[in-house]
């Protein structure tokens, strides 16, 4: 009941969505369930973030069969970000990326950070 009482008094749902596959079907997924989380909690009451590293960094090039859904999702809220080591390795540059996307240095500290502040972790 405790913790009823808080989510009543405004708290804020915090979801974090690994992606780190290379297939476009995962990338489809991670954002039908970051739009899905809006649709069901309320645009306003959850906070999401798509952290993409290693082959999952792909979703996030310009020319990315996602890159429109990319737009609309950072558009209604949704902070997408790309790993600055996985881009490294690949030899991508900011370039090469959707430009409304943000950056963190390591996507895997990232995704540790998020779930210690008590982020759920969802994997699609």
């Amino acid at each position: 009941m405790a913790a009823s009482s808080a989510w009543a008094a405004g708290a804020q749902d915090r979801m974090v969505i690994q992606v780190s596959d290379g297939d476009p079907k995962k990338w489809n997924l991670a954002l039908n369930n970051a739009r899905n989380a809006f649709k069901d909690l309320g645009k306003d009451n959850v906070q999401i973030e798509i952290v993409a590293y290693g082959p999952g960094i792909g979703m996030l090039k310009m020319d990315a069969v996602t890159a429109g859904r990319v737009e609309e999702a950072i558009k209604s809220g949704i902070s997408i970000v790309a790993c600055e080591n996985t881009m490294t390795a690949q030899k991508l540059v900011k370039d090469d990326m959707n430009e409304s996307i943000s950056y963190v240095p390591a996507g895997v500290v990232q995704l540790m950070r998020r779930q210690q502040d008590g982020w759920a972790y969802i994997r699609p």
